[in-house]
C-alpha cells in the first residue's frame, strides 16, 4: 500500500511528497484512456503492487496536488471500470474501501473513492503479517482470536478459545502458557477466510492472498519469559494489546505495553468484553488508555476507531507513523465492532517494503532456529525465521554454535510454510525446515543456520548499551541475568560496567556480559532484553569479542 497522504482535512502536503509516494490519479486520465496510456497505467500498477508487496491503494478524484476535486457519478463509474481493467491485466482484484462526497462548487454531487488493489500472489507468496497478541491474563485474548479465526462468536464462557489451547492445563484453567499461532486469511477481494467453513489451514493458505499470523502470547505474569521470547524471536510486525473493558489496565498490561515499545513493535489496542459493561465503564477504560499512551514515556497518539471510515484511516496512518495507536472497543460475545477490526487487518499493509527485502535477500543465508521437533518419517525438523538471504530445498548450510563453539554441516531436505510445501524461502519469512536424519540432540533454540561462507562470529563476551527499566535493586558487577537477543536466551554474568560502580532504574550504561553455558552467535546492533527477578532492562549489542579459535567441523 502506498504511503497515502490521507489528510482528508485540508490536504496540504508538499508536491514532491505527493508525486513520488502517492499514486493519486486525477480523474480525466482514468476515463477512456488511450491504449498507450492504459498500458502505461497498468505497468505502473504492477510496479506499485511489487513495491507494496502485493497491495496498493488508489485515490480517485484527487488531483496531483492533493486537491479533492471529486468526480461526477458517470466519470466515477468509468474510472472504476478502467481501474478494474488495469487490475485484470496485472492479475489483481480491487475493492472499494470508501467513497465520499466532496463539497465542490458544482451542481451535481461529486465523489472521491479509495480503492484497495491486491494481487493474488504468484508462486503462493501471500502477504504475510505477524501480529503478537499481548494483554493481561483473562483480558480475553484467546477468545478474541478464537472468534476471529474460527468465525463463530463466543458463548461468554470461553467456548471460542478452547479451539486454541495446546496443553491440558490450559484447557483446565483457561489460561495460555505456551505460545500458539493462529492464522486469519483474507482473499484478494478482502473477504475473511477462516476456519468457519470447516476449512483446514492448508485450504486457508490456498485461498488467502493475505495471511495474518497471530502469535498468542501468555498473559499471566508467571509466563512473562515466554512472552518476552515471543516478542524477540518471532519478529512480529505489529503487537495487539488486549485490555478488558471491565477491569481496565491491570497486572501485566503496563509491562506488555512497555516491552512492545522497548522492542519498537508498533502497537494497537483492543478493549474487549464491552458486552459486560456500561458505556461509562468502557469510556473510562479508553480514557485511562489515552492517558497512559500520551505520557512522555510513550508519546503515542491514540485514535479511537468507531466506524469503518476510522478503521480505514487507522490502518493507513498506523503503518506510516508508529506513534499512532488505534484503539478498538469490541465484544467477542455479541460481535459488536468485530468487523471494524477485520477491516483494519485487511488493509493493514505489510511493513517492510520489498526494497528492504530485496537487500536482505541478497545477503548470505541466515536462518534463526526457534523450535525443534522430531517428525515420524521425516526426521528432525526446525522452525524459525529466515533473517537474510534465500534458502532453497537441498541447500547446504552449517548450524551452530555448539557448546564448544563449532558449526556442523547439514542439508535442507524440504521447506514448509504455513503447513504447505514451498520451494524457496525468502528473507523475512517464517517456515519449518526438514533436516532428514540430522541428530536432534546437537540442536537447541537460539542456534543459527548460515551459509558456510558466512564465517559466523560467535562469542562468549559481548558489550551492550543498556537502560535499566523496572524497579531494579542496584545492578553491579557479578550480577547474573537472563539475556534475550532475538532467539538467543541464556544466562550471562555482568563482567564490567563502564565508568560506573552500579546502576539504578532509568540509568544508561555500557556493560560487558559473559555467557555462562556456551558461546552464542550475535550481531552488533541486535536488540537485547535482560531480566533477573524483578530487574529488567533493554538495550542493544555494541561490540562482540569473537572467539579466535574458530574451528569448522563437518
Amino acid at each position: 500500500q502506498e504511503k497515502l497522504g490521507l489528510n482528508f482535512a485540508p490536504p496540504q502536503y508538499d508536491k514532491a511528497h505527493t508525486l513520488n509516494s502517492d499514486l493519486v490519479l486525477s480523474q480525466l486520465k482514468l476515463v477512456n484512456p488511450t491504449q498507450y496510456r492504459f498500458e502505461h497505467l497498468a505497468t505502473q500498477m504492477k510496479w506499485r503492487l511489487q513495491e507494496g508487496r502485493g497491495e496498493a491503494v488508489y485515490q480517485i478524484g484527487v488531483e496531483d496536488n492533493g486537491l479533492l476535486v471529486g468526480l461526477s457519478e458517470a466519470d466515477m463509474r468509468a474510472s472504476l471500470r478502467t481501474l478494474r481493467r488495469m487490475a485484470e491485466k496485472v492479475g489483481a482484484d480491487i475493492t472499494v474501501l470508501r467513497e465520499r462526497e466532496v463539497d465542490y462548487e458544482s451542481e451535481e454531487p461529486r465523489k472521491i473513492a479509495e480503492v484497495l488493489v491486491r494481487k493474488v500472489p504468484d508462486d503462493q507468496q501471500f502477504l504475510d503479517l505477524r501480529v503478537a497478541v499481548l494483554g493481561n491474563v483473562d483480558s480475553g485474548k484467546s477468545t478474541l482470536l478464537g472468534v476471529l479465526t474460527q468465525g463463530e462468536l463466543d458463548n461468554g464462557r470461553g467456548r471460542a478459545r478452547l479451539n486454541l489451547f495446546r496443553h491440558l492445563h490450559e484447557i483446565q484453567t483457561g489460561r495460555t502458557s505456551s505460545i500458539s499461532f493462529e492464522i486469519l486469511g483474507f482473499d484478494s477481494k478482502g473477504e475473511v477466510v477462516n476456519y468457519s467453513d470447516s476449512r483446514t489451514a492448508e485450504e486457508i493458505c490456498e485461498s488467502a492472498s493475505k495471511m495474518i499470523t497471530f502469535i498468542d502470547l501468555a498473559g499471566h505474569h508467571k509466563y512473562l519469559k515466554t512472552t518476552i521470547f515471543g516478542l524477540t524471536s518471532y519478529c512480529p510486525d505489529f503487537a495487539m494489546l488486549v485490555v478488558s473493558a471491565n477491569t481496565g489496565i491491570v497486572g501485566t498490561t503496563r509491562e506488555h505495553l512497555g516491552l512492545a515499545m522497548a522492542l519498537k513493535v508498533p502497537i494497537f489496542i483492543v478493549v474487549s468484553k464491552v458486552d459486560l459493561c456500561t458505556k461509562a465503564m468502557v469510556e473510562r477504560t479508553v480514557r485511562q488508555l489515552e492517558r497512559i499512551l500520551k505520557q512522555p514515556g510513550c508519546n503515542k497518539v491514540p485514535l479511537v476507531v468507531s466506524s469503518t471510515d476510522d478503521a480505514v484511516t487507522a490502518a493507513q496512518q498506523f503503518a506510516q507513523s508508529p506513534s499512532i495507536t488505534p484503539i478498538f472497543t469490541l465484544s467477542s460475545v455479541s460481535g459488536e465492532n468485530l468487523d471494524l477490526l477485520k477491516v483494519f487487518f485487511n488493509i493493514l499493509p505489510p511493513l517492510s517494503n520489498s526494497k528492504e527485502q530485496e537487500e536482505l535477500m541478497q545477503q548470505l543465508t541466515e536462518f534463526q532456529v526457534d523450535e525443534i521437533y522430531t517428525v515420524p518419517d521425516v526426521g528432525t525438523v526446525v522452525g524459525g525465521t529466515l533473517y537474510s538471504g534465500i534458502c532453497r530445498e537441498g541447500e547446504q548450510l552449517v548450524v551452530g554454535p555448539t557448546d564448544d563453539g563449532q558449526f556442523r554441516e547439514l542439508t535442507v531436505c524440504s521447506i514448509q510454510r504455513n503447513r504447505s510445501a514451498c520451494r524457496v524461502l525468502r528473507a523475512g519469512q517464517a517456515a519449518t525446515l526438514a533436516l532428514g536424519d540430522f541428530d536432534r540432540s546437537l540442536l537447541r533454540k537460539g542456534m543459527v543456520m548460515v551459509s558456510p561462507e558466512m564465517n559466523p562470529t560467535i562469542c562468549w563476551l559481548f558489550e551492550a548499551e543498556i537502560v535499566l527499566l523496572f524497579h531494579a535493586k542496584t545492578f553491579h558487577k557479578g550480577f547474573q541475568v537472563t539475556v534475550h537477543v532475538g532467539n538467543v536466551r541464556q544466562t550471562a554474568t555482568v563482567e564490567a560496567l563502564q565508568g560506573k560502580d552500579e546502576l539504578r532504574t532509568g540509568e544508561k550504561a555500557v556493560v560487558r556480559f559473559k555467557f555462562i553455558k556456551h558461546p552464542e552467535y550475535l550481531k552488533v546492533g541486535a536488540k537485547l532484553l535482560f531480566r533477573h527477578g524483578v530487574t529488567k532492562g533493554i538495550g542493544q549489542v555494541t561490540k562482540l569479542q569473537p572467539l579466535s579459535q574458530y574451528q569448522h567441523h563437518s
